[in-house]
């Protein structure tokens, strides 16, 4: 995308990012909801409104700053929709499946871009400036939600990796483990700064894509 210019590029990237960040929120307290948890539905969390989600710095700065410097790296977050784990019947078990809801609910929405892609590539030649835009975008939803669901599966806490991780783990190793949490922040933007995510993720995030730009028929 980088014959893009600026404004094409958020044009093209603002969709993809506002879902991608919004609705891993809301499958979160879905699930939590399905297990028992009522706590993101009666805060009024349990919805696609954007704004109810959206976090400052997570959700339009640090996105904003990668997609206008180039970096071909973008991510971002919401704020944390509530889960009171105490209402599950068997909370880390429960936890670590609200965990995965997040990451699998990226999966899903990157093969509903990759569909979106596909119809751009296949009425391509008759309609350019109808297909151009949605290949774009569909490009960007896959990538955007293969990033999130990466990025959060990884043993990191709070990221939800470390939420499942937690429900394998022995009670006492499970509580040590998650005193890390109050250094996930710190340890994300230190694996973010010295390029090491962008290592880290560089492999499976191109096997991902390549399977998905296989579904969007751009390989």
């Amino acid at each position: 995308m980088n014959e893009l210019t600026v404004l094409q590029r958020i044009a093209v990237w603002i969709l993809p990012v506002i879902f991608a960040i919004t609705v891993h929120e809301v499958a979160h307290g879905w699930v939590a909801k399905k297990y028992g948890d009522n706590t993101a539905s009666l805060l009024g969390r349990l919805t696609l409104n954007p704004i109810k989600h959206v976090d400052l710095f997570g959700t339009i700065i640090i996105p904003g700053l990668l997609l206008i410097t180039g970096t071909g790296f973008i991510f971002g977050w919401a704020k944390p929709v509530p889960v009171d784990a105490r209402n599950f019947k068997n909370p880390r078990r429960d936890m670590a499946i609200v965990a995965l809801a997040g990451p699998i609910s990226n999966v899903l929405m990157a093969i509903g871009w990759a569909l979106v892609a596909r119809v751009g590539v296949s009425i391509h030649a008759q309609t350019e400036a109808i297909a151009l835009p949605l290949i774009y975008t569909g490009i960007a939803g896959i990538s955007i939600n293969l990033v999130l669901a990466l990025i959060n599966l990884l043993p990191i806490p709070p990221l939800d990796g470390s939420r499942v991780l937690t429900g394998i783990l022995p009670d006492y190793w499970a509580w040590q483990y998650n005193r890390l949490e109050r250094f996930g922040f710190v340890i994300l933007l230190v694996l973010l700064y010295t390029k090491a995510l962008n290592m880290l993720l560089a492999y499976p995030m191109f096997i991902a894509q390549q399977a998905f730009f296989s579904i969007a028929g751009l390989n």
